[in-house]
């Protein structure tokens, strides 16, 4: 379904990229974070799982699959990045109706602070993917800790059930020598 809604926008960064006449890499730039994101919430090949040497007495609990639908960040992500896309197209709408009016300030340091602006909104969208990848590592992490836990546990059991054998067959050994002197 974000792939419906974003068509539009794919088909903008396809004709910006084909074009390479772009005046504004701002809107370059933005256009190409935008595709980034469209391809970041694509779900991950699960990989294969490893073969464990000795069976397990228990089943091995299958991993939670990752949840498909995307966090409310994301969200917001893609929608400030549809509004940082719309608004050069809305800004020569909107000049004509502010320059009737008295301004404090000049228009060129009016754009100059509006381009700050908008370095400062992609700097805060850069954050937000830096924090959504780390929260990604810190789940695969946490499964290859999961992972580790369960060989962990797989091999003390393994160990336990080598140690009792080595046990009993001493123990035999030792009551047949008892028994033969």
């Amino acid at each position: 379904m974000l792939q419906l809604i974003c068509l539009p926008c794919v088909l903008l960064i396809r004709q910006t990229l084909l074009k390479h006449k772009s005046k504004k890499p701002l809107l370059l730039l933005l256009r190409l974070l935008l595709l980034l994101l469209l391809l970041l919430p694509l779900p991950l090949p699960l990989p294969l799982p490893l073969p464990l040497p000795l069976p397990l007495p228990l089943p091995l609990p299958r991993p939670l699959p990752l949840p498909l639908p995307l966090p409310l960040p994301v969200l917001l992500l893609l929608l400030l990045l549809i509004v940082l896309l719309l608004l050069p197209l809305l800004l020569p709408l909107l000049l004509p109706l502010l320059l009737p009016l008295p301004l404090p300030l000049p228009l060129p340091l009016l754009l100059l602070l509006l381009i700050v602006l908008l370095l400062l909104l992609l700097l805060l969208l850069l954050l937000l993917l830096l924090l959504l990848l780390l929260l990604l590592l810190i789940r695969l992490l946490i499964l290859l800790l999961l992972l580790l836990l369960l060989t962990a546990t797989a091999s003390a059991t393994a160990t336990d059930s080598a140690t009792a054998t080595a046990t009993a067959a001493a123990a035999t050994a030792a009551a047949c020598c008892y028994c033969y002197y």
